[in-house]
């Protein structure tokens, strides 16, 4: 019994880490595949839709831009696990465009379905755009950091093509 004792008083804090590393791992994953849910959803409906930040409340979620009566029936929230906290940490698509540290503009013409809308319950808050045609809003965060509780982290970042997210383990700017 003190054999016991002693070996699992030896791995116990190993295993704390690994299972800590796997709820970052977790949650990154939960969050990328959000990303994939809401830009099918886009395009699939049609419309715009949103992931947005909440990091206050340690939530995100995913909803569909609606008229000013409507709600979106559909729309999800989910919260982190508390051991993970989000921070949006670099600029957006349009802002790094205008000081040329993101590739070529697509020019100064801005089109009604480009236009972020601040509205709803979610305004002022970090949001990923979506838009009907598969591509993301210019105004959407170009890398999200997810933080554990022993402050690893990993990276959602804007894909080299633009057209999705990915999980990174390291920011590349």
């Amino acid at each position: 019994m003190a054999i016991l004792t002693i070996a699992v008083s030896i791995t116990a804090p190993a295993l704390a880490n690994f299972f800590h590393g796997r709820v970052l791992d977790s949650e990154a994953r939960r969050l990328l595949a959000a990303t994939r849910q809401a830009q099918s959803r886009a395009i699939s409906e049609g419309v715009p839709v949103t992931l947005w930040f909440d990091s206050s409340q340690n939530e995100y979620g995913i909803e569909a831009e609606t008229g000013a009566y409507e709600q979106d029936q559909k729309a999800e929230t989910l919260v982190i696990d508390h051991h993970v906290s989000l921070k949006v940490t670099t600029l957006n698509i349009g802002a790094s465009r205008a000081n040329g540290s993101f590739g070529p503009s697509s020019g100064s013409r801005s089109s009604p379905s480009s236009a972020s809308p601040q509205q709803g319950a979610h305004a002022g808050m970090p949001q990923m755009r979506f838009l009907p045609d598969g591509s993301i809003g210019e105004d959407s965060p170009q890398m999200i950091q997810i933080v554990g509780s022993d402050e690893s982290s990993l990276w959602l970042a804007l894909s080299r093509g633009r057209l999705n997210y990915e999980l990174q383990s390291r920011a590349s700017y």
